[in-house]
């Protein structure tokens, strides 16, 4: 198990506007870009050689991680410069690969937070003789995603899309989002133009009889393409919910970074980050948030389940409360924003203007 593919490069529209100036994978979770902690439980687990398919905003990726050796990796980038889709992606970096046919490659999507077994995962590939490999996960509600169902050896037995009736869920099983494929199967994907894995490349091979295996692992898991999903992601991980390897301290109710200003009566729970260059003022209380580069967070101000962008500034007793606060806004003093409202980057929000919800 030495190498694999690491696909960044959505667009991460649903978290904007986090990802107006930054791609998905680079917003900072406890502390550090996302990526980190992807990367970092890579090469925990063995692998060496990671190749990054980049699009949107690829021009940030390389001169943050360079050549991946600060982590113990080789990393190489490549850019699409039109969306492929996963499948696409996939087959586009196929050249920067050193595997053998029959070798396995790992595949993760760059959104997901996990505790997934790699090495299991791997493993299980090897010892089923599978052509490819999936982690499907349990769901409470399987709704919103395509279901996997496989038989009593774990094979792969169909890929439903989403159920629309109670009839439909016939399992409760669902992609997760990191697969293991032989070499040889990548190279059978089309090249030079969009292809998605889930509905195309799956499914051909299924239809073709090929052996695709399911790996069960109901360890932690999360989908972080929302801002409130991405705000949770970070506060496990500095709670210890969520394992990495790449978390810059001590886990437990926050995270404060060594450049970080906090006041002495400031109290930070829930797994709050308080980021670089940050600045929080007496009496604040936040809970359960991520405070980005450089936010400055004045006396009084209430904030819980929110994520301020970097530079942002907030005013003396606002309350933030299911808030995305954007890069470089300033939100004035004495205002109230909640119930997942989003407030776009460089905004000004004068003091005292605004009680404002979502559903308002």
């Amino acid at each position: 198990m030495t190498e694999a593919i690491l696909l960044v490069g959505g667009k991460g529209t649903r978290l904007r506007p986090l990802t107006v100036r930054t791609p998905k994978p680079m917003v900072p979770a406890a502390g550090v870009p996302f990526l980190t902690h992807q990367l970092a439980r890579a090469r925990a687990a063995g692998v060496e050689h990671i190749v990054l398919a980049t699009s949107y905003l690829a021009e940030v990726f390389e001169p943050y991680f360079g050549d991946g050796s600060a982590l113990g990796l080789h990393l190489e980038y490549v850019t699409e410069h039109e969306p492929l889709g996963t499948g696409g992606a996939i087959r586009n970096v196929a050249s920067r690969l050193h595997s053998g046919p029959d070798e396995p490659v790992l595949i993760f999507n760059g959104d997901i937070l996990t505790g997934l077994d790699i090495p299991a995962l791997v493993d299980t590939h090897r010892d089923s003789g599978a052509e490819v490999s999936l982690h499907l996960t349990r769901v409470e509600d399987p709704r919103a995603f395509g279901l996997v169902p496989t038989d009593g050896t774990g094979r792969v037995t169909a890929f439903l899309e989403k159920p629309q009736t109670p009839e439909e869920i016939v399992t409760d099983q669902v992609n997760a989002g990191a697969y293991v494929f032989n070499r040889s199967v990548i190279d059978t994907i089309p090249a030079g133009r969009p292809v998605s894995v889930e509905r195309e490349t799956f499914p051909g091979l299924l239809a073709a009889g090929a052996h695709l295996q399911g790996m069960v692992d109901s360890t932690y898991w999360l989908d972080l393409g929302t801002p409130q999903a991405f705000v949770r992601g970070s506060a496990d991980l500095v709670l210890g919910r969520a394992p990495s390897p790449a978390v810059p301290g001590r886990r437990g109710d926050r995270l404060v970074m060594e450049s970080a200003e906090v006041a002495g009566d400031a109290k930070l729970t829930g797994g709050t980050v308080a980021g670089p260059r940050t600045v929080i003022g007496p009496g604040a209380r936040i809970d359960g948030s991520a405070v980005l580069e450089g936010a400055v967070i004045e006396e009084g101000a209430r904030i819980r389940d929110s994520l301020i962008g970097a530079g942002a500034h907030i005013g003396a007793r606002t309350v933030l409360d299911g808030a995305v606060i954007g890069d470089g806004a300033h939100i004035g003093a004495d205002n109230e924003l909640r119930d997942g409202i989003r407030i776009w980057c460089d905004a000004r929000i004068p003091a005292a203007s605004v009680r404002f919800s979502s559903d308002q």
